[in-house]
């Protein structure tokens, strides 16, 4: 599992032109899904993300997290999180779960992430083209991917 992180000030998903979800401060997470993941991984991505102290304190050092700063959090699916540009021009997007294992684990990470009570949990919809709109904050994004974090047994 791998998401790409985003602390933003403001984020929202359109489809159709229309707002399926949309947050102020806090995280904008683009998740990817492969074979393989399971409820355990999302759990713990969950767990690393709200904990992660990412946030600037009053001294302007990253000190504080989302649950500390009381922030939102938007998700949105994202299999091309697994695309592979090895060869050739055309990516090739194998790597990325088929969408019955996806879907499950999807929804499965938003009802983790709402069981953390954080202030608010916005989403896109699985499949979908969406228009993503992120107003970045610092910048701060980060790739997190469980392949290598949860083989070291870092936390």
């Amino acid at each position: 599992m791998r998401v790409i992180v985003q602390r933003v000030q403001a984020s929202r998903v359109e489809i159709d032109g229309a707002v399926s979800g949309e947050i102020g401060q806090g995280l904008m997470v683009l998740l990817g899904i492969t074979a393989g993941d399971t409820k355990e991984h999302c759990d713990f991505l969950v767990d690393k993300l709200v904990h992660l102290r990412i946030f600037t304190d009053e001294q302007e050092k990253m000190n504080l997290s989302l649950k500390d700063i009381g922030g939102e959090m938007l998700i949105v699916s994202q299999f091309t999180l697994y695309g592979d540009c090895k060869k050739g021009r055309r990516p090739s997007f194998v790597a990325a779960a088929r969408p019955e294992t996806a879907i499950p684990l999807y929804e499965y990470f938003i009802e983790a992430a709402k069981q953390q009570e954080i202030k608010k949990v916005a989403t896109g919809q699985f499949g979908a083209d969406m228009q993503v709109y992120i107003q970045n904050d610092g910048p701060v994004t980060l790739m997190l991917d469980t392949d290598e974090i949860m083989r070291r047994g870092v936390k």
